[in-house]
């Protein structure tokens, strides 16, 4: 018999949790939710070696839920994907009435435009745009 799974939430570590909570709260609609410390107790089931000191930061929209993992110590590495044929999650998307108003609005909130996505200027067309 298969266990029955029930979507929890999805984690994204972060360099800088103010400028995430911006753009996801203020640009996105999302509501700052649950604040949970991360330690050293935790290192282990992170896969984070060394001393572990950083927040954990649940945010919300619908039934759909984020946890920022922001780490003091010993701090994120790496760079954020910068291809959709990357392994790993590629996107968060969202429907909107006006994709070239959205990208404005999220520009201001915080984020960057990559305009080299822009697709379907066209009515009959799929618009899309990444921020």
């Amino acid at each position: 018999m298969t266990p029955a799974f029930t979507p929890s939430h999805l984690g994204i570590c972060v360099r800088n949790l103010e400028r995430s909570l911006r753009f996801y709260c203020d640009g996105l609609g999302f509501e700052k939710a649950e604040t949970f410390d991360v330690t050293d107790a935790f290192g282990k089931a992170l896969e984070v070696e060394g001393e572990v000191v950083g927040t954990s930061q649940f945010i919300r929209r619908g039934g759909m839920r984020i946890e920022f993992l922001a780490y003091r110590s010993p701090g994120a590495t790496g760079e954020p994907s910068r291809r959709r044929n990357q392994l790993g999650i590629t996107h968060l998307s969202f429907v909107v009435d006006d994709v070239d108003a959205a990208a404005r609005h999220l520009v201001s909130c915080g984020g960057r435009l990559l305009p080299d996505t822009r697709t379907g200027s066209d009515p009959s067309s799929t618009e899309l745009v990444f921020v």
